[in-house]
């Protein structure tokens, strides 16, 4: 069912290709107009654009950083010229990078921490200065069952994606009672049919099946629309693999 929402305004970081991509084109389909951010992929967030514009929203595109504070405040200058408000704040930008504590150097760790982590809670600090003036606004942060179980040979982004839960429960504290904060944890889940950049067999998945977009996508819609008490929340969606 698709929402008639007064001009919601909803902002997707790496919102131009593989799950943002999906993220943004499904809060379009379910009447938000999209700030897409990008950092490298401007071939990608074009065609995403498009793809919006097609659904009859507005789409805005902003090359930022979202590690950087002067990308992050730039970026909310851009969104509140343009549209005056936000609504809806989701956190994709990431990095999935394999290591274990001995491949682990300094530099591969401050990347990943700050992409993963420092990002959320940059971003989530600029868009909660707009949502305590409207006294309204979501946060939905996409963390990872790698911030939920402790995932051998990928140390710095399981100690990134267990921040994210833990800056998740924090924010909601914080923020309540206008504003909701939630995070997903999806587990595997494979952009196209074709995608081999999985690692685990869905053998070893309780539902015997990896995830698809549309997994995520529709909690994502569910928790920035329908749902009014829900915060704090991390939901994994991962066919069951968490719970083994």
């Amino acid at each position: 069912m698709k929402i008639r929402a007064h001009r919601n305004i909803a902002l997707v970081t790496g919102g131009a290709r593989r799950l943002g991509k999906y993220i943004s084109l499904a809060l379009a389909e379910n009447g938000f107009d999209v700030v897409v951010n990008f950092k490298t992929s401007r071939r990608d967030a074009l065609k995403t654009k498009k793809e919006i514009e097609t659904l009859g929203k507005q789409c805005l595109l902003v090359q930022a950083d979202v590690s950087n504070s002067r990308d992050v405040a730039r970026m909310f200058t851009s969104i509140k010229k343009t549209f005056g408000r936000i609504d809806v704040v989701v956190n994709n930008a990431g990095i999935f990078e394999p290591s274990n504590l001995f491949s682990t150097t300094e530099q591969r760790w401050e990347k990943t921490l700050a992409t993963n982590l420092k990002s959320v809670f940059l971003v989530s600090k600029a868009a909660a200065e707009i949502f305590q003036r409207q006294n309204s606004g979501t946060i939905l942060n996409i963390s990872s069952v790698g911030g939920i179980k402790a995932w051998k040979g990928f140390l710095a982004y399981s100690v990134a994606k267990a921040g994210v839960i833990q800056l998740t429960k924090i924010l909601a504290r914080e923020l309540a009672p206008y504003v909701r904060v939630n995070a997903i944890a999806p587990g595997t889940i494979a952009m196209s049919e074709d995608d081999n950049s999985y690692f685990d067999n869905a053998n070893v998945i309780p539902m015997n099946r990896y995830g698809v977009p549309s997994d995520i996508t529709s909690l994502v819609v569910y928790l920035a629309t329908t749902s009014q008490y829900i915060t704090g929340q991390t939901f994994a969606v991962d066919g069951g693999k968490s719970i083994l």
